[in-house]
């Protein structure tokens, strides 16, 4: 038995595989960050840390002739958003129901936020410095006019490709500027979603969580996601109307090349 507990919830087979497939959609959709970065792993629960590769010095030595280094590593952060679903619910998928899980949901998208943002923007707490922290490049700034975007991103591209950072490039926009770009159309009938990604070579990715739009290669080798336990589903205990789960993670994220991304920032007159 693993620690997720599967085994001891009241869910049928035939349920567990509703909720995996009904989790499976929605964090697809909301796990912007995976789409854009490198996903190392996963590695399994017992991994606990990333090798940066560096050291540190140790000012005391152990005894006088020896010096002494200190590996330097970043440990995993576990995260976990708890949920439930009522056993009516389980009893009407065993029966053939179309499946109904707000609960599931609504985590789902606070788990995911909370990778995103990250990822993107850094977690001191569990010292995981973000892509906007770390990046070389002072932001490029947007008028806020989205027929103006095309101007940014390719500022932004530039930027990338006079720092020797190849592509292609993606785009990671947050939902109300993704809103936005959609909607828009350019003179002579181009949808801007559409300009946007020629620049590009890539993606524009609706990324919640996002503070206005990150534009970096996705080259490979300038961002790693390194997992250690990929999104699960764990069970905590239930009573005679709800059963209580989680999705729980453990993961670290590391910036190796910091030329590799460029904020775009709004700026208002």
């Amino acid at each position: 038995m693993d620690h997720l507990l599967h085994d001891l919830a009241p869910i049928s087979c035939a349920g567990w595989e509703a909720i995996e497939d009904e989790a499976k959609s929605r964090l697809t959709t909301y796990l912007a960050a995976r789409k854009l970065v490198d996903f190392v792993g996963p590695h399994g629960w017992d991994h606990s840390s990333t090798n940066l590769g560096r050291v540190a010095k140790i000012s005391k030595s152990p005894t006088d002739g020896v010096t002494a280094l200190q590996r330097r590593v970043l440990p995993l952060v576990e995260l976990r958003a708890v949920f439930t679903v009522s056993r009516a619910e389980i009893d009407d998928i065993d029966r053939g129901a179309a499946v109904d899980l707000a609960d599931l949901d609504h985590a789902a998208k606070r788990i995911a936020l909370a990778e995103n943002i990250a990822v993107f923007h850094g977690y001191k707490g569990a010292d995981i410095k973000g892509i906007t922290e770390v990046s070389s490049h002072a932001p490029v700034a947007f008028d806020g006019e989205f027929e103006h975007s095309p101007t940014a991103v390719a500022k932004a591209v530039d930027l990338l490709r006079q720092s020797g950072v190849d592509g292609p490039y993606g785009l990671a926009i947050g939902p109300v500027g993704y809103t936005g770009i959609i909607e828009t159309t350019e003179h002579g009938g181009l949808l801007l979603l559409d300009h946007l990604r020629q620049i590009l070579g890539g993606p524009v990715v609706w990324a919640p969580g996002v503070e206005e739009g990150v534009v970096l290669s996705l080259r490979g080798g300038d961002f790693h996601l390194e997992s250690g336990q990929d999104l699960s589903i764990g069970y905590i205990d239930h009573d005679a109307d709800k059963v209580h789960l989680y999705f729980e993670e453990s993961f670290s994220f590391h910036v190796l090349e910091p030329d590799a991304a460029v904020s775009v920032r709004l700026v208002r007159s």
